[in-house]
């Protein structure tokens, strides 16, 4: 094995560093509800990612290999991260609501040796197995509450690889900061979601958003509720807690009811959201101890306009606003600093992100165009999409990165987000592609059309939309709105439910077949006795 050399650029090197210098030091704590937490200091970050990295070794995955992490937000998250890092191996997380053919693009196109889940999605990965021919292992991880019918005993258990005696010496020391840690997926506006490669030395570059952007101190405890599998959550706690003093505490999803008590119990100094998710918490009933919590600022990517200075009135905090993307882009605004309803500036001495034209050229303010990057620093900005080295080059052309999202400038430079290209929908920070739902819909015996199309949020959330889905009912068929909403709620991810259903005898489309969702939109009134609201009849439809 080569010498160690360690990089403060690749994480298991910062961990194994941290468990020898400080190894009783707390840093995550995974709040489970009613049952009791999962906690991690530096010294067991090191010790359990160790005994993983030396399974995988086991398994046969090693330097340039993938294997997914389809689960929802559980401490062994964070150990099998660190475990790709030690071996050179890169982890797929996978949002726990994917299922179908979505779940099968996402483990298949990444090349994925092994799926790591919970029992609770076990019955997801089964119903694809047969279609996932380089999944060579299936291990679960066990949580005490979650009890299911499915018989598990034929697949190994990652408790058991905890619990076993740490491993000797892995035989392998990396120090190549761009090998990638992360495939993260994209939310597919355009297409099929996009694998996009997540080198070491990227991961690295949020301890420096944490100590300088965020402001992280040895003070501050960071929350999160949001899906490991989203790059927020990498970008706002779990990668700036490994590298800076700050504590970080993180439940298995979004909880509006709870979030409040959450942070009082834990002392949480800060947290993450997104979009919609704000106005969620602000429609919650007024208490009369709102204002008094720990938080003293929200990390928020879309905050409503509408609410924004009502929100840190009612809860005595303040918003840092930012906007980031997984392909590309970072912006911020700190409290206080620049109009109310602006995503910020671009990090300062990193990146110059302005809006463009066509060919390249700058629009002046109140134009709206592409928003675009490009870095500040000797190293010129990359994008690697896997298996897509025409897409990747495309997406840097001329030197611009372009973030595949419109915006406009003011006449003082601050940037406001606009809309995402292409015409996707984006729901609580997450873009949404239509054919997903259109193709479950199709499937119902009612129905002789549909089309999916979004309408701006009735939350307010900049550049966010309301789902709707337009159908049409075979010849003497009559549509039964229920029916719609609870076979989308069996067959897709929650987030991918429809707000609305409308009921239509015909659709508008172009010559192309291709659906007028201007039209559409142009003509949605929410009132009209053809439009049914999915919280009307489906219990737990909008959270």
């Amino acid at each position: 094995m080569a010498e160690k050399v360690y990089k403060k650029k690749i994480i298991s090197h910062v961990i194994e560093q941290k468990a020898r210098e400080e190894p009783y030091k707390e840093k995550f704590i995974f709040e489970n509800g009613d049952f009791p937490d999962d906690k991690a200091s530096y010294g067991d970050l090191y010790r359990n990612s160790k005994k993983i990295a030396a399974e995988l070794q086991k398994m046969g995955i090693g330097k340039g290999d993938r294997f997914a992490a389809y689960m929802k937000n559980h401490l062994e998250a964070i150990y099998l991260t660190i475990a790709a890092s030690m071996i050179g191996a890169t982890i797929v997380p996978i949002e726990h609501r994917a299922k179908g053919d979505l779940l099968r693009h996402q483990v298949d196109f990444s090349d994925s040796k092994a799926i790591f889940t919970t029992e609770d999605l076990l019955e997801n990965v089964l119903a694809i197995k047969d279609k996932l021919p380089k999944v060579q292992h299936i291990y679960l991880v066990h949580k005490p509450w979650i009890e299911t019918g499915v018989t598990t005993g034929k697949y190994p258990s990652l408790n058991d690889v905890i619990e076993e005696k740490e491993p000797g010496d892995l035989g392998v020391w990396y120090t190549d900061t761009e090998m990638p840690l992360q495939m993260m997926f994209t939310s597919g506006t355009t297409g099929l979601p996009k694998g996009v490669l997540v080198s070491h030395s990227r991961t690295a570059m949020y301890s420096i958003i944490g100590q300088f952007i965020w402001g992280y101190t040895a003070d501050d405890i960071a929350y999160s509720g949001l899906s490991f599998a989203h790059g927020n959550i990498n970008a706002s706690l779990i990668f700036p807690v490994i590298y800076t003093p700050a504590k970080g505490v993180v439940s298995q999803r979004f909880t509006k009811t709870r979030i409040w008590d959450i942070c009082r119990e834990y002392g949480c100094t800060t947290f993450s959201l997104l979009g919609g998710m704000m106005n969620a918490i602000y429609s919650e009933p007024s208490k009369p101890d709102d204002a008094d919590n720990p938080v003293r600022f929200i990390l928020d990517a879309g905050t409503p306009r509408s609410i924004w200075s009502a929100f840190e009135r009612r809860f005595n905090v303040k918003i840092l606003e930012w906007y980031g993307a997984l392909d590309g882009g970072a912006t911020f605004k700190q409290p206080g600093i620049g109009p109310v309803g602006s995503m910020g500036r671009a990090l300062p001495l990193i990146l110059d992100m302005r809006v463009l034209d066509d060919n390249d050229r700058e629009y002046p303010p109140n134009v709206t165009g592409h928003l675009c990057q490009k870095s500040l620093m000797k190293s010129a900005i990359t994008i690697k999409y896997h298996k897509k080295k025409k897409e990747s080059e495309e997406k840097t052309r001329g030197g611009w990165l372009r973030t595949g999202d419109t915006a406009h400038t003011d006449e003082n430079g601050w940037l406001f987000f606009n809309y995402r290209e292409g015409g996707g929908l984006r729901r609580a920070g997450e873009f949404i592609q239509p054919e997903y739902v259109e193709g479950v819909i199709a499937a119902h015996p009612d129905v002789s059309e549909v089309g999916v199309y979004g309408v701006p949020a009735a939350s307010g959330a900049p550049g966010e939309s309301d789902v709707v889905a337009a159908v049409v009912p075979f010849e003497g068929k009559k549509i039964d709105p229920p029916s719609i909403f609870e076979l989308c709620a069996k067959e897709l991810p929650k987030n991918l439910i429809p707000s609305y259903v409308q009921v239509l005898d015909e659709i508008p489309k172009t010559i192309s077949q291709k659906i007028l969702d201007r039209v559409l939109r142009g003509e949605f009134n929410p009132e009209e006795k053809n439009i049914f609201k999915v919280e009307n009849y489906l219990k737990g439809g909008k959270k």
